[in-house]
C-alpha cells in the first residue's frame, strides 16, 4: 500500500517527525536503542537554531551539544560547561559567559559582540571568522586557540593567556592586550592599529 508523500514546511517539522520518524524511533526503542536526547533548561530547548535569547543557562552542562545557529543573545551562561560544544554561526551578542568552560569549543562564524567572557576557558577552540568586537575577555585562556580572520575590534584581552594562539588576518584594531601572555602567539597579516599591548613588527 502506497502512502501520500509528506511535504516539509517550517511549521510542519514536528508533525513530520511524528509521522515520518516516530515509527522508526519506535523500532529502535524496541531493539534497545535510546531515543535522541532533548535538553530543556528553563524553557530553552537546546538544539540547532534554538531560539533562547536572554535564557538563564547558568552552570548548565552543555558538553558536546550541537547548538549551531542558535540565538543565545543576552543569555546568562556563567560557569556553563560548553566543552567541545558546536556553536558555529550562533549569536551570543551581549551574552554573559563569565567563567565558562569552553575548552575545544567549535564556534566559527559565531557572534560574540560585547559579550562578557572574563575568565572563560577557550583553550584549543576554533573561533575562525567569529565577531568578537567589544568582547570582554579579561583573564580568559585562549591557549592554542585558532582565531584566524576573527574580528576583535575594541575587545579586552587584558591578562589573557594567548600562548600559541593564532591570529592570522584577524582585526585587533583598538584592542587591549596589556599583560597578556604572548608566548609563541602569531599575528601574521593581522590589523594591530591602535592595539595596546600588541607586539610590534608584524
Amino acid at each position: 500500500m502506497r502512502t501520500a508523500p509528506v511535504r516539509l514546511t517550517a511549521s510542519g517539522t514536528l508533525l513530520c517527525w511524528a509521522l515520518c520518524l516516530a515509527p522508526h524511533a519506535g523500532a529502535q526503542l524496541a531493539q534497545g536503542a535510546s531515543a535522541p536526547e532533548v535538553t530543556i533548561i528553563n524553557g530553552c530547548h537546546l538544539w540547532p537554531y534554538a531560539q533562547c535569547a536572554n535564557a538563564d543557562l547558568r552552570g548548565a552542562n552543555l558538553v558536546g551539544k550541537d547548538l549551531h545557529g542558535a540565538d543565545l543573545r543576552g543569555a546568562r551562561l556563567m560557569r556553563a560547561n560548553l566543552r567541545s560544544a558546536n556553536l558555529a554561526g550562533a549569536l551570543l551578542d551581549g551574552a554573559d559567559l563569565t567563567g565558562a568552560m569552553a575548552y575545544s569549543l567549535n564556534a566559527p562564524g559565531a557572534s560574540f559582540r560585547n559579550a562578557i567572557m572574563a575568565g572563560i576557558n577557550l583553550e584549543t577552540s576554533r573561533l575562525m571568522r567569529a565577531d568578537m568586537d567589544g568582547a570582554d575577555l579579561r583573564g580568559a585562556s585562549l591557549e592554542a586557540a585558532r582565531l584566524n580572520l576573527t574580528s576583535l575590534v575594541g575587545a579586552s584581552l587584558v591578562d589573557a593567556d594567548l600562548q600559541e594562539a593564532k591570529f592570522w588576518g584577524s582585526n585587533l584594531k583598538n584592542a587591549h592586550l596589556e599583560r597578556a601572555i604572548l608566548r609563541f602567539t602569531i599575528f601574521p597579516d593581522a590589523n594591530l592599529e591602535g592595539c595596546s599591548g600588541c607586539p610590534s613588527g608584524w
